[in-house]
């Protein structure tokens, strides 16, 4: 197992999301469809975000290909 690299991430449901980004869950929803979001997580039945991926989506300005290309370095590491 990965000993010492536990990581431990708040994770939001839609409406919470909604509500920290001034957005109605729809729109949430709607983004993600079109894929211009971060993925979710799905567990069970329900869909949550990693509150560490969409900082990291503000912090590239909403842009997908930099979010990315970010993700994947961030992972490398």
């Amino acid at each position: 197992m990965n000993e010492g690299k536990t990581r431990i991430c708040e994770l939001l449901s839609a409406k919470e999301l909604a509500k920290k980004m001034s957005l109605s869950p729809r729109t949430i929803f709607r983004l993600r469809s079109s894929r211009r979001f971060p993925l979710p997580v799905c567990i069970g039945g329900s869909v949550r975000w990693r509150l560490s991926d969409i900082e990291l989506f503000l912090d590239c300005d909403c842009n997908m290909a930099e979010y990315k290309l970010r993700k994947e370095f961030e992972h490398e590491r």
